[in-house]
């Protein structure tokens, strides 16, 4: 559907501006109208990671006149793959700081506001109330039903895309003219059932298909041009070179954007869509070691004081970048389809471990369910192991 121009035009542009966007200012449906009201727009980007590097990159180029930067992290050398707005130099530098620097290269007429802050429900509404569209650059599903419900709660558009792999989504929700995030996703997956893109990977370039088609929506929104994704889900196949475009409506019984909305303030976002599952936070209590006491146990094993089986639930792409000595590889699926509890020894403790903690935890709850009640998981993975234990090893 056609939408009216988000924001109004700034009074001018300048000699130079006009040099500069005179690109957009040609095309019939942007013209000098358009730009201007690009200049005047508020744009918050959430995340300067896979998706908000290319988004920043481009919504500086375009002119978008007041950019915001929402991120905590650092620059990790496992971003460069793919987070292009970073680079070698900036490794250790915080990741805000960083885009910040690239967007002010890009676009000296640009106002860039830096928020160094984790976001949550009680920062959300004070900062998106500064702006006037949301581009959503987030890779966890507990942001994703904040950053909604926030733009449901202020009527603020939410520029939306999700990467995995070779698949990419995008969409435009805003409750005032369709349907929200809610709507399409009501409850949050199981914990453990969704991988991360930490978890299972994604391709370097995907995140620059899927940040430039957020960007494009974003530009529509704003300067009211073209039919903007508000109601349909773009879905793009990296691999079949494929798009497809869904109609997604409007659910009357959302419960934030319905008729009787159930939702009608901000609520716990990290116990809605639970990092681990109910049965796992059980199952970890009394039954987690730390690295140290791992490489112990380890060193008890190789002596011959003591027998176990260390069991590595990641899968096999990451078992070849990284390893702990000793350990076996079955993937968690393979528990969670009941194959590899027959093959588990009766006679030894099993200690199992994944990248951070959270499929081990999942698999802890497994095994313990199948009578092995001795069994233990590793606390913070093979990450741990390599910062605590093994640092000339890499890490991804």
């Amino acid at each position: 559907m056609s939408l009216p121009p988000l924001v109004q035009p700034a009074a001018e542009l300048s000699v130079d501006e006009v040099r500069r966007y005179s690109r957009h200012i040609i095309i019939p449906d942007v013209g000098m109208d358009g730009q201007k009201r690009l200049k005047n727009a508020r744009v918050l980007c959430i995340g300067a990671g896979g998706l908000g590097s290319p988004a920043l990159m481009y919504l500086a180029a375009a002119g978008v006149g007041t950019i915001g930067i929402v991120e905590f992290d650092v620059v990790d050398e496992s971003n460069l793959q793919r987070q292009i707005i970073h680079g070698h130099s900036d490794i250790g530098r915080p990741k805000a700081q960083s885009a910040a620097d690239s967007v002010r290269e890009i676009n000296p007429y640009v106002q860039v506001n830096i928020h160094e802050l984790r976001l949550d429900s009680t920062n959300v509404m004070d900062l998106f109330s500064q702006y006037d569209l949301i581009v959503d650059g987030t890779d966890n599903f507990a942001t994703r039903y904040l950053v909604n419900d926030a733009c449901v709660l202020l009527n603020k558009p939410y520029v939306w895309g999700s990467i995995y792999r070779f698949d990419g989504q995008a969409s435009v929700f805003w409750s005032e003219h369709g349907p929200c995030y809610r709507c399409l996703y009501p409850e949050p997956p199981p914990p453990g059932m969704v991988p991360s893109c930490a978890e299972g990977g994604v391709l370097g370039v995907l995140c620059a298909a899927i940040g430039s088609i957020q960007v494009n929506e974003a530009i529509k929104v704003l300067a009211g041009i073209g039919e903007p994704l508000v109601g349909s889900l773009m879905v793009y196949d990296a691999l079949e070179m494929t798009y497809r475009k869904i109609k997604i409506r409007k659910d009357p019984d959302c419960a934030i954007c319905g008729t009787n909305p159930t939702v009608t303030e901000l609520i716990d976002y990290e116990a809605f869509c639970g990092a681990v599952s109910d049965e796992a936070a059980a199952a970890v209590v009394d039954s987690t070691i730390n690295v140290k006491q791992l490489s112990q146990m380890l060193d008890e094993r190789e002596r011959g004081e003591r027998d176990f089986v260390l069991i590595d639930v990641r899968e096999p792409n990451e078992f070849e970048i990284v390893s702990i000595p000793g350990s076996v590889l079955i993937p968690k699926n393979e528990f969670l389809m009941g194959n590899a509890l027959a093959g588990l020894p009766q006679d030894k403790q099993v200690v199992l471990h994944c990248k951070v903690g959270g499929r081990s935890a999942e698999v802890l709850a497994v095994v313990k369910g199948a009578g092995f009640a001795d069994a233990i998981h590793v606390g913070g993975g093979v990450i741990a192991w390599v910062n605590q234990i093994e640092p000339e090893k890499p890490t991804y």
